[in-house]
């Protein structure tokens, strides 16, 4: 485990020495196979307020490597391999696949928000175990790592090193706050939306059976 912590630790700084890129393959690595936690959310706070005229770059950068190494794991769970069978009977699993059967879109979204430590990748191999629609997951990873990731790059290039500074020791809270912001609009949506009732739908609620035979 140590040795891990010291290879992604090196990775990681030999990823930022690459700007934008190294950007891109950070994000990649730490949506798949190799963990880099908050290793990106820094590196953009940090590039963007070195160069905030590139603020933008980075954020797309960042949003399209993780959705790309997400789908890697999507696309492994979804084909079946023992990568997934050996989490398939961890309480997270279970719970992660519980969560996508119910709303799969916003759970997606939600979890990825959410700084580590939190089960993204559970939510991965759950959602190809599944068979989650392709669209449907990389509309909402699009949706959750583009506003985490614009954020960041905004908050970097207006404020600085104090942005930096701020959010790395609030990262949590923030992100925690976006998230149940998130969840609190999937709510009302979904009630406003059970509530509207198309018109054709109501006309045919009172035709009687005579009228319709």
């Amino acid at each position: 485990m140590a040795f891990l912590r010291s290879l992604a630790a090196k990775l990681s700084q030999f990823l930022s020495l690459y700007g934008g890129w190294g950007l891109f393959g950070a994000s990649f690595l730490d949506s798949s196979f190799v963990p880099l936690p908050g290793v990106n959310d820094l590196l953009i706070l940090h590039l963007s307020s070195q160069h905030p005229e590139r603020a933008v770059f980075y954020a797309l950068g960042a949003t399209v490597g993780s959705v790309a190494g997400s789908y890697a794991l999507y696309g492994l769970a979804r084909a079946g391999f023992r990568l997934v069978g050996r989490r398939s009977g961890s309480p997270a699993f279970g719970r992660a696949r519980q969560w996508l059967k119910r709303n799969d879109l916003a759970s997606i979204l939600v979890i990825s928000i959410l700084p580590p430590p939190s089960p993204f990748k559970i939510f991965l191999l759950a959602a190809g175990a599944l068979r989650v629609n392709v669209v449907r997951f990389g509309l909402a990873l699009l949706a959750g790592r583009g506003l985490r990731f614009g954020a960041e790059a905004f908050l970097g290039a207006r404020f600085g090193a104090q942005a930096e500074a701020y959010l790395q020791a609030n990262f949590t809270w923030v992100s925690l706050l976006v998230a149940l912001l998130v969840v609190l609009w999937v709510v009302v949506y979904r009630r406003l939306a059970a509530r509207v009732v198309p018109k054709d739908l109501k006309d045919e609620s009172h035709t009687s059976p005579s009228e319709g035979s």
